[in-house]
């Protein structure tokens, strides 16, 4: 839409609020709402001010004025506001320069779709992601200097198979939830709102089912869209099913791993390269793929460790990134095989349908960074030809040690992951798509909040095993 359009679609919808949406570095979306009068024509150039430094990892107390700069093609009406609101996601802009703000997520992923079209390779990347999420009655945790802890509850919980009371049975085993029909499925009809909702925010829907684990996991599968929109799409994804489970008196986390000894969630992530509208992917070698695809899948092998940083970016997604549990903690590729790091989908002989999937990220990364990173390793295996070497045709999880010992693995923790993107990020750099800052800054952030403050508390766990040592 036109900035005009986008004023005509709000008096259309009766709009007598604006939200302006952005997206700080670690993924959390953050608002601010203005009477409908205060938007024209002029504020998709003027755009609107706010305090950036009092955004997580943002700018500094004596650089603090910003710009949020609306994008008239991301309007649509919030369907959970009671006062009618039109909702715009926006771009940051310095107030003074009129240049874009390095820390924006959204600046750096609009970037890596420059950087492509420039290269020459291809002039848009597809991504298809699949966010896995689980569905609470209950959620309570708090940390303090004498205590921590956290307790769950879910009424389609294994866990709950023996109340004595409003006990009417039908859930999940431990690992066995794939695609159970009602009543063992409790939650149809949520998710069936959920995409109800979603179609009416302009989101393309292709599925949804319930998935592996007990309590409550689910996935409602998007169809592709370009980088920044699939990562815009994302964000709207993850609001939707949060409100829609909120509103039922549910809650809902993207959390990798919230369940021990069940599996977790991830955001398996299809991409693919296309130019002038031909499918880049598509050819006659190994699974149907073109060599171009093949030096795709070696970049991301090849930077699979550095990238985990950004795909996998808490302590809690690397207690999902463990053997036995379907996660993709070796880095092969092979066709059908959910046990490699990179599956190549075969539904379908259509070149159009070539594909990649990505599968260590998880739904705790920020999309925009994550479907830029991937982009970025990708592009640089076909700049480099760099090649994947041999595929991997067999379950990865039943190879003896031996087999293993050739086959690299994802980091084991956080902080080994920002250990290997700071070893290895040069990729990133191509085009000042990423910055030294902007990575150090990252990095830094990390170690500090959620690494190091995970590291210096004691663990539950910790007073089971040494309390009487």
């Amino acid at each position: 839409m036109t900035p005009k359009e986008v004023l005509d679609f709000a008096k259309e919808k009766g709009a007598r609020q604006v939200d302006l949406r952005f997206t700080d570095l670690p993924g959390i979306s953050h608002h601010v709402s203005y009477p409908i009068s205060e938007l024209s024509e002029e504020s998709f150039e003027e755009g609107f001010g706010f305090d950036g430094s009092s955004i997580r990892a943002w700018a500094v107390i004596h650089e603090s004025d910003m710009l949020l700069i609306p994008d008239p093609n991301t309007a649509f009406m919030d369907p959970f506001a009671e006062t009618p609101t039109l909702v715009m996601v926006c771009d940051i802009v310095d107030p003074i320069t009129r240049q874009h703000y390095e820390r924006d997520p959204r600046w750096i992923a609009k970037k890596t779709e420059a950087y492509l079209a420039a290269t020459g390779v291809a002039d848009t990347a597809y991504f298809g992601a699949e966010a896995e999420f689980f569905i609470f009655d209950n959620i309570r945790f708090d940390q303090r200097e004498h205590c921590g802890y956290y307790f769950i509850d879910a009424e389609e919980g294994r866990w709950n198979t023996g109340r004595e009371q409003n006990n009417l049975g039908y859930r999940p085993r431990y690992k066995e939830g794939y695609f159970p029909v009602p009543p063992t499925d409790h939650y149809q009809d949520l998710r069936s709102r959920m995409v109800q909702v979603m179609m009416e925010c302009g989101l393309a829907i292709e599925c949804h089912h319930h998935e592996v684990a007990t309590g409550g996991q689910g996935e409602i599968d998007q169809r592709f869209d370009t980088l920044v929109r699939a990562a815009d799409n994302m964000m709207l994804y993850k609001y939707i099913v949060r409100n829609v489970a909120y509103r039922a008196g549910k809650t809902v986390t993207f959390m990798p791993k919230p369940i021990f000894g069940d599996n977790g969630s991830g955001m398996h992530t299809h991409q693919s390269l296309w130019k002038e509208g031909k499918p880049l992917f598509a050819g006659d070698g190994y699974a149907g793929l073109s060599q171009l695809a093949m030096y795709y899948i070696g970049g991301l092998l090849r930077h699979a460790r550095a990238l985990s940083a950004i795909i996998a970016p808490t302590t809690n997604s690397y207690k999902r990134l463990t053997p036995g549990f379907e996660a993709p903690v070796n880095l092969a590729y092979s066709r059908r095989n959910r046990s490699a790091a990179v599956r190549i989908p075969m539904y379908s002989p259509s070149p159009k349908s070539k594909r990649v999937e990505f599968r260590p990220p998880d739904p705790s990364c920020n999309p925009y960074l994550a479907f830029a990173a991937m982009t970025m390793a990708g592009l640089d295996g076909v700049l480099n030809k760099i090649d994947p070497g041999e595929a991997l045709d067999k379950d990865i999880y039943d190879l003896t040690p031996e087999e293993l010992r050739n086959v690299p693995s994802m980091p084991a923790s956080l902080e080994e992951a920002l250990d290997c993107l700071e070893q290895d990020h040069a990729f990133l750099l191509k085009g000042d798509v990423f910055t030294e800052e902007l990575l150090e800054t990252y990095i830094n952030y990390k170690r500090t909040a959620e690494a190091a403050a995970v590291r210096l508390r004691p663990h539950p766990y910790e007073f089971a095993l040494y309390y009487d040592i």
